[in-house]
């Protein structure tokens, strides 16, 4: 029989109400010492069945639920749960190739992400008792989707925290070197064994279309993508119609990949790109004398930056930075020029994103209008009884005066 997990008083609610995880500080006894990694029983102190999860001892989730019923997790059960997620994304996705498949928690299968990049499938898993069944879901994923290739990218740091070491490599299939991504119709050179994330920034996928719209209002439209990377962000506008894109970021080889990807697309007559610190990039490009005032250039200027902020203790340095890039941005940008700005921590809410926008406005002596919101793609899904599950958010607005 599983070992039997009983809560506290008051602990049981917010697992009643969805959210997976329960800390070790919320459990008040168990009936034995499961192993790590092991399904366990959830009861509250009352001895009122919750449902069954993942224990693992090493981390401070102590247990992940997996479902509020009593379910053998099994091939079936994986199965069941992918197929349901990959049909939500068939349906709120339709014309897409790339996206994510499963977004763990988002799809109540707390620790794990499953990324389709055309026909290769990348795995990522941060859980100890889902890194116990890795076999039996990469046999799910092989049975559902055919791929051409598994990639494991099972390196984030979150993993220490469950006593797991990284585990990068290929779990089945062949696979060797850049593959191309199409994403909204544009092609994108992707490094599946060593880009960000898992390769690329999916979650944005619609939001680069979105932003892109903006360039229909920006006659002859001259346009900065700040952490560019692959160029996501600048195509679409190059594709929609912009005079010229200036594509910054720190890293060289994503310079050069974005550089790619202009060719490959027959966008590179529009396109400019530079290797630097946006920071610093953003400070010298508005320094003036004293009496002199800064010459807008941009019609359009795309920020979107890597998060700030991995914790709450670091949140007020992370406002600092992201008002600082505002402000330098806003002085860019031509009275009736667009910001679109995003910001990718959970940390950091929505309001709290946009006041610091709007701080640096004020600073700048420029009144903005909201033109839109954005969040992450549907691929991404939010669960709003797990707030781990919206990160992403996002706005455009437009320079009055």
């Amino acid at each position: 029989m599983n070992a039997t997990v009983h809560l506290k008083p008051g602990a049981a609610d917010r697992v009643v109400a969805g959210h997976p995880w329960i800390y070790q500080g919320e459990i008040l006894r168990m009936t034995q010492t499961p192993a790590d990694g092991e399904i366990v029983q959830v009861k509250d102190h009352r001895q009122r069945f919750l449902g069954i999860g993942f224990f693992n001892s090493k981390s401070k989730i102590h247990v992940r639920v997996l479902s509020p019923e009593r379910v053998d997790i099994n091939e079936a059960f994986f199965e069941e749960r992918i197929r349901a997620a990959l049909a939500l994304r068939r349906k709120r996705l339709p014309a897409s190739s790339s996206f994510r498949v499963v977004n763990a928690e988002a799809d109540f299968l707390s620790g794990l992400i499953v990324d389709k990049y055309e026909d290769v499938l990348v795995l990522q898993i941060s859980a100890l008792g889902m890194e116990k069944r890795k076999a039996l879901v990469a046999g799910v994923l092989e049975k559902i989707f055919s791929p051409r290739a598994i990639v494991e990218r099972s390196d984030v740091a979150s993993r220490k925290f469950e006593g797991l070491a990284p585990a990068v490599g290929l779990l089945s299939g062949a696979f060797e070197g850049p593959l191309w991504v199409t994403l909204n119709g544009l092609k994108f050179e992707t490094d599946l064994a060593a880009g960000h994330k898992t390769g690329l920034y999916l979650d944005q996928q619609t939001n680069y279309q979105a932003v892109a719209q903006c360039v229909s209002l920006l006659p002859d439209a001259r346009v900065l993508d700040c952490f560019s990377f692959l160029g996501g962000f600048g195509l679409h506008a190059a594709r929609a119609g912009a005079a010229r894109v200036h594509f910054l970021d720190q890293s060289a080889e994503a310079i050069e990949a974005a550089r790619r990807n202009s060719a490959a697309n027959g966008l590179a007559g529009k396109c400019s790109f530079e290797a630097a610190n946006v920071f610093d990039w953003l400070k010298a490009n508005t320094a003036v004398q004293p009496h002199e005032k800064v010459i807008p250039r941009f019609d359009l200027i795309i920020l979107d930056p890597p998060s700030f902020t991995r914790n709450r203790a670091s949140v007020p340095d992370a406002l600092r930075g992201y008002k600082e890039i505002h402000l330098r941005a806003l002085k860019l940008l031509k009275t009736g020029g667009i910001l679109a700005s995003f910001c990718c921590s959970h940390h950091v809410p929505s309001g709290l994103f946009q006041d610091t926008l709007l701080s640096a406005a004020f600073d700048t002596r420029r009144i903005l209008r909201r033109l839109a919101v954005y969040s992450q793609s549907p691929d991404h899904p939010v669960i709003p009884m797990i707030p781990e599950t919206e990160y992403l958010k996002g706005f455009a607005f437009e320079v009055v005066r």
